[in-house]
């Protein structure tokens, strides 16, 4: 191990060139059309984005460095049935373009809890924004202040410690970076640099896929090596909910939990909506689906990879490593090293990752803040100073980030406990967002009893799940091997891990309860919280007169927009309408409820009656 290659001049050339290209497409579009005038250039891109570049987008934040890092180990870990999630997608993907998008797409929203106003109350909607910034979604995926503490420093220390690649010096390259492209060039410069960074992930991971079959002589060979290691475990129909990953867990757990991201998170929607016509913002979907599936195939490949070459001599056992998220950058180094600037696109390439989530975060939270906590309270803000504001903020969170970056590296562990209950939010969220989109007759009491009920069961079972994590035998690591190591005295700097759980309970004191309840699939929490948000909130809304009251049908999945889909001409003619002026409660505006009116965009100078742009 002491012949381990470490970083040379030429990786961190490609490291630079990769951040210097992203930022060079923020200035690009801080001034390209002349430049970001409104609030809604900034973070909607004006509402003008076409399919393609939105889908990549979408798939890049989907890809952190933790999918880059992790998803490999996983795999090299507990096998591949972790490809299931394929299916998962499918079902992910088909729930958020049929049910989710039509919805969100004909109100013209800027943020997605405005909905919750509309179809409840704005108390709900002050629920879900505060929720939503302390946050939903554990998964890398998510955009939070807390999350985006982690996504930059975890993956930088596992870097660190495998490559000797400087720690802060790439957190705060990759912070300052990210900050700067968002702040100047809004949500075109974030979808932009999306895409560029895309291509960056693949390519990084085709280099070490490619070059792992030319090492082991052909791909049949670690195939081979994996069906005789167990690993291609794709078929387990275990029905039992407290089992990690099975067939049931994935597809059922993981279409819940996904939804929760892909349907109704700020940081996806904003995206989708900011195309320039329905057809191009469900199309983006599916295209975006074909990179999920791609994105899982490699990181599958490079998992498959890593078992065969480690079959004999595990790293991780051997303490070459001392995490699995750096077994990848470890194989890198191992066989990539006599190929200068290629461990530096890998690494670019882990980075990208963290780059892509972090400035679909920033943006998504600027969002939030402008449309949630500023619009509704300051309404004499004109256009020019709203878009100020939205710098602003973009410049304030990236900040934030940063700082939590610092954070993490101080209290890793916590942050992680924190997050993965704050996990549990993404449950209940998509709870009340189905209840307002499918029940007509679901009403704010009903909606507020059901989310909080959804909520306490959830961090009920989260914060157990935390204090007593399941026993091994639920999760199923699979074998690994140290008998072909030569283990010589000269280890790699092994530091402890800080991302380790803080709660180490002894075995001998588990409650009944801790065995069956709290050893739930991690990919059941969200289901659970759903659920039972849907149940109370049907039951709740029935009980205090949900069937009396009437629900506009402009809030609710109606029949017409499923069918749209079979009418290409119809639903291309009728032009997206300009959101003026919100207020903070819905207006119904009748007179404009006539499709081939709804383009016109009425700019009326008092403020008293100006358009609430919510017909179609």
């Amino acid at each position: 191990s002491g012949s381990m290659g470490r970083f040379v001049v030429w990786d961190y050339v490609v490291f630079a060139a990769m951040l210097l290209v992203s930022a060079v497409i923020g200035v690009y579009y801080a001034f390209a059309g002349g430049g970001q005038k409104t609030s809604k250039d900034f973070l909607m891109g004006g509402r003008s984005m076409t399919a393609i570049p939105v889908a990549l987008s979408l798939t890049a934040s989907f890809m952190s460095a933790v999918t880059v890092l992790g998803t490999p180990a996983e795999i090299y870990r507990y096998g591949a049935i972790f490809c299931i999630f394929a299916i998962t997608y499918g079902l992910v993907v088909l729930c958020s373009a049929e049910i989710f998008l039509p919805v969100f797409y004909k109100l013209g929203i800027t943020s997605t809890y405005e909905y919750l106003e509309l179809r409840f109350n704005k108390y709900l909607r002050l629920c879900g924004t505060i929720l939503f910034i302390i946050q939903t979604a554990s998964k890398p995926q998510s955009c939070s202040t807390l999350y985006t503490g982690i996504v930059i420093y975890a993956p930088a220390l596992a870097l660190n410690q495998v490559t000797g690649f400087d720690l802060w010096g790439a957190v705060v390259a990759t912070g300052v970076v990210c900050t700067f492209y968002c702040t100047l060039g809004g949500l075109k410069a974030v979808v932009w640099t999306d895409v560029f960074q895309v291509g960056i992930m693949v390519a990084g991971f085709s280099s070490v896929i490619i070059r792992a079959v030319v090492v082991q002589e052909g791909i049949g060979r670690i195939v081979n090596d994996s069906y005789y290691g167990g690993r291609l475990n794709f078929w387990d129909f275990n029905p039992n909910p407290l089992q990690r990953h099975t067939f049931w867990t994935i597809v059922i757990g993981g279409t819940f939990t996904w939804t929760g991201i892909y349907g109704i998170n700020q940081s996806q929607v904003q995206r989708y909506i900011a195309c320039k016509s329905r057809f191009h913002a469900k199309l983006s979907l599916y295209i975006n689906l074909l990179g999920l599936w791609a994105i899982l195939a490699c990181a599958v490949l490079c998992g498959l990879a890593l078992y065969s070459i480690y079959k004999d001599c595990d790293p991780w056992m051997a303490k070459q490593v001392s995490a699995l998220d750096q077994l990848m950058p470890y194989l890198v180094l191992d066989i990539l090293s006599d190929f200068p600037g290629v461990p530096g696109l890998f690494v670019a390439s882990a980075y990208s990752g963290t780059l892509s989530t972090v400035s679909s975060s920033i943006n998504a939270l600027a969002a939030v803040t402008v449309e949630d906590l500023i619009k509704p309270y300051f309404k004499s803000l004109s256009e020019k100073k709203l878009s100020w504001i939205s710098m602003g903020m973009s410049l304030f969170y990236g900040g934030v980030c940063i700082a939590m970056a610092a954070v993490a590296s101080v209290l890793g562990a916590l942050l992680q406990a924190a997050l993965s209950i704050f996990g549990m939010v993404g449950g209940p969220l998509l709870g009340l967002f189905s209840l307002g989109i499918l029940c007509s007759f679901a009403n704010g009491i009903g909606a507020f009893v059901g989310l909080v009920s959804g909520f306490v069961i959830s961090l009920w079972v989260g914060i157990g799940a935390q204090i007593y994590p399941p026993l091994p035998e639920r999760s199923y690591p699979l074998h690994l091997s140290t008998a072909g190591c030569n283990i010589s005295s000269e280890n790699l700097t092994s530091t402890e891990n800080p991302l380790t759980t803080v709660f180490n309970t002894p075995t001998a004191e588990r409650p009944v309860l801790a065995d069956n309840w709290y050893s739930l699939s991690y990919l059941y929490f969200s289901t659970l919280g759903t659920l039972i948000t849907v149940v109370v909130g049907i039951i709740i809304s029935l009980l205090t007169g949900g069937l009396k009251q009437t629900t506009d049908r402009k809030f609710l999945l109606t029949k017409e927009d499923f069918l749209s889909n079979f009418s290409w001409s119809k639903s291309e003619t009728v032009k997206k309408v300009e959101v003026l002026g919100w207020k903070s409660h819905a207006v119904a505006d009748e007179g404009t409820d006539n499709p081939a009116f709804s383009h016109i965009e009425m700019d009326v100078a008092s403020n008293t009656n100006k358009v609430n742009g919510l017909h179609i």
